[in-house]
């Protein structure tokens, strides 16, 4: 029945129904846009956000992209602000500024950080060298765009992983809306936000500065949250065909942790921290300094991109154990795009090379009410990267192209574990070694400027980070050489624009193999890793506005009404498994809507009342004898731009106090394991604001 469903969605994909291609409608729904906003002209090693919105729709697959002015005008505090009207994007906060981030069921199981994305920032990666990342260093106030590259389609910057890639793209003084931003947030949790942007052209050269310092109480007891960022970029025009671009960014984040509850206690009794966070002060305090280059050359009609990058993170995290962490990751990388003509037609090239590796010195000792005891292990993290891959689309027609694409990849891990006197006295080393090659073969066809058809085919490979490859069993830390993850995904889709209507609708399917899952075994411990058998991954990425009316109060009124439609369906099952047959993977609810009613003056004023539905919550255990309910949450957002650049702003979340679950730490089976797995949502709450551009 679940065939027949998709059947059906992937004939709907073909008729005239989601996204906007173009300046005319939203990119992401719902949306709301205020006036007077410039783009900037961008440069060589950046261009505006116009000319990213159109670089990124010449994609044959499901793409999306966010313009960073649709959501400063609400608290936008974690990257959930900025990607939760995405179609096929699951994005949950936890606390504070942890947030998960699936796209497609990567990571679905998988109760800390992230996995199955590639995080870059002004198309950089931001992972670590194994793979591993979250979303701490990104602050959504120091954003111009963000362009979401879902499954395969992360090709373009090189990402073989199920989800694809995510690039988050923060503004230089050449796009910047102003040369000045001041902005002050409060609300709700004991919440204080401060933020300032300053950035200047001087001749050939420019820069640009950016900082937030945080302040949340939190909901739960023991989640509060201190947290300063800084991102700054210089840049330096040689000529009109070489610039140089330097990043730096600072991000200091000292998180408390609640820990994860039962169902019982998290519905009835939200606000509580568990037993084990509070004994063991349980938190996560990291400091992370990140340096890039981007050095780029117009070579004939083409570009060529050189990158550099640096990162240096150390993380002090009292959980299960006290985890003592200190690593750097290196890389460099080119990426050469082109268009030209062959054999009479158009085509377009992008190929590129990255090469990145790093080591992280890897402490644990027992944990003393949050202080170090004993320790317990004393290990070292190294791991490499090479990889080349290659985009091309080749338009046979003047409307259609066909794509063709892959990627080559050599990845290592090796686990030094020192020993230790108490637990682990004997010294060892483990190593696995992951190689791989990843097509695709996509066909775009767009009959009209603003309508698109797409259809392609991928596959994908995730390797283990050491999150995965390194286990506590017992007492011990052991190196468990799993598999990659495998996986083909067809999809076929339409994106645009027409009238009073635009449209995003793709439908998928993955076949995976070895999926790498996770099962809570303790509350306080880090999940187990497994690969399973067969596992299918399919649904359906819909978003959809229409504009209802416009001139609502007059003939001449200048306002206008949205209405805005998001709809991700997931399903996610085992494939014939000897344990859980052909079970739904917990972790993903089947259906997430969210529906936005927006109305805007052209005087400024802006109202958008919007609803959070859940019909049905996802389960908590592979098992399926666990489940989350399913919830209703409602919203309003109202605010005033003026014309000498200030905004104010009022957001009120969750009206009614429903108390649901925000995310789950899944389990193997519930009628066996211990259930203190699930976190609560956030209670009702208001945030005001105020930002003046100058």
């Amino acid at each position: 029945m679940k065939n027949h469903f998709l059947a059906g969605a992937c004939a709907l994909a073909l008729l005239p129904t989601s996204q906007a291609l173009a300046k005319h409608v939203p990119d992401t729904l719902p949306r709301i846009t205020i006036p007077a906003v410039s783009s900037g002209n961008g440069s060589l090693t950046q261009p505006n956000v116009e000319l990213q919105r159109k670089v990124i729709n010449q994609n044959a697959g499901s793409i999306a992209f966010v313009d960073g002015e649709d959501y400063k005008t609400r608290y936008a505090s974690t990257i959930r602000d900025a990607l939760k009207d995405t179609p096929g994007v699951f994005v949950q906060n936890r606390y504070g500024q942890e947030t998960r981030v699936s796209i497609r069921g990567s990571g679905i199981a998988r109760g800390f950080h992230t996995r199955g994305v590639e995080i870059l920032q002004d198309g950089i990666s931001t992972n670590l060298a194994d793979g591993s990342g979250d979303y701490y260093q990104i602050d959504p106030l120091a954003l111009r765009s963000v362009e979401v590259y879902k499954g395969g389609n992360g090709l373009a910057y090189g990402s073989s992983m199920l989800g694809g890639a995510i690039n988050f793209v923060t503004p230089t003084a050449h796009t910047a809306v102003a040369p000045n931003i001041l902005r002050l947030d409060a609300g709700s949790f004991g919440t204080v936000r401060t933020n300032a942007q300053i950035s200047r052209v001087v001749g050939d050269a420019d820069f640009l500065i950016n900082g937030t310092m945080t302040h949340e109480d939190g909901y739960r007891d023991h989640r509060q949250t201190q947290a300063e960022t800084v991102n700054a970029n210089i840049g330096y025009r040689f000529n009109p065909d070489v610039e140089t671009r330097f990043y730096l960014g600072s991000f200091n984040v000292d998180q408390e942790l609640p820990g994860t509850v039962t169902l019982a206690n998290a519905l009835n009794n939200p606000t509580k921290a568990s037993a084990a966070a509070l004994a063991g002060d349980q938190k996560r305090d990291s400091r992370t300094q990140r340096i890039a280059n981007r050095t780029s050359f117009k070579i004939g009609g083409g570009q060529l991109d050189v990158d550099t990058w640096a990162i240096h993170k150390s993380l002090f995290h009292p959980i299960f154990q006290v985890i003592d962490q200190d690593g750097w990751t290196y890389g460099i990388g080119s990426r050469y795009k082109d268009t030209f003509t062959l054999a009479g037609f158009r085509n377009d090239i992008i190929m590129g090379t990255r090469f990145n590796g790093g080591n992280n010195t890897a402490l644990q000792y027992l944990n003393n009410s949050g202080s170090r005891g004993a320790q317990t292990l004393n290990a070292q993290q190294d791991a490499f990267n090479a990889e080349a891959y290659l985009e091309n689309r080749f338009w046979f027609l003047p409307q259609a192209a066909v794509m063709t694409g892959a990627k080559l990849f050599h990845d290592e891990r090796t686990y030094h574990d020192h020993g230790n006197l108490a637990l682990n006295p004997t010294p060892k080393e483990d190593s696995k070694n992951y190689d791989g090659i990843n097509p695709k073969l996509g066909l775009l066809w767009q009959p009209k400027e603003d309508i698109q058809i797409f259809t392609d085919i991928t596959r994908s490979q995730d390797v283990p980070d050491f999150s995965d490859l390194n286990q506590t069993i017992g007492t011990t830390t052991a190196f468990v050489p799993l598999k990659a993850q495998d996986a083909w995904t067809a999809e076929i889709g339409t994106r645009g624009h027409s009238g009073r209507y635009g449209w995003d609708i793709t439908a998928y399917r993955s076949w995976i193999d070895n999926e790498l899952m996770q099962y809570t075994t303790n509350p306080n411990v880090p999940a187990a890793t497994f690969n399973a058998g067969s596992t299918v991954h399919q649904g359906i990425e819909f978003g959809f506005s229409t504009e209802l009316a416009r001139d609502v109060l007059s003939e001449t009124s200048g306002d206008m009404l949205t209405l805005n439609q998001l709809w991700n369906y997931s399903d996610f099952h085992f494939v014939d498994d000897l344990q859980y047959g052909n079970n739904s993977i917990a972790g993903v609810p089947e259906h997430v809507l969210r529906t936005g009613l927006t109305y805007k003056h052209k005087n400024g004023f802006y109202l958008n009342p919007g609803i959070d539905w859940v019909p049905d919550g996802a389960w908590a255990d592979q098992a399926n004898t666990l489940k989350a309910p399913g919830y209703v949450l409602f919203g309003l957002q109202t605010g005033m731009q003026f014309d000498n650049g200030v905004l104010l702003y009022l957001e009120a979340r969750n009206l009614t106090n429903e108390h649901y679950i925000s995310d789950i730490s899944t389990i193997r089976d519930a009628r066996t394991t211990g259930t203190e797995i699930f976190h609560p949502g956030d209670g009702r709450s208001v945030f005001t604001g105020i930002r003046y551009a100058f």
